[in-house]
């Protein structure tokens, strides 16, 4: 696999991870632990992307 595809996955993966936290956070029944576990999977994926760049 290129760089730029994983990359390019990595940045996907990236945006699911909003969109899910966002749709989590709008549920009136919101789980926070559920919302801390993926906004660390996309921070991990966000410095995955930027140790990729450098």
């Amino acid at each position: 696999m290129s760089l730029s595809t994983h990359l390019a996955e990595l940045t996907e993966k990236h945006k699911l991870l909003e969109r899910r936290i966002a749709e989590t956070i709008a549920k009136p029944s919101t789980d926070e632990l559920e919302i801390r576990r993926l906004k660390r999977e996309k921070l991990k994926i966000k410095d995955r992307i930027t140790e990729l760049k450098s």
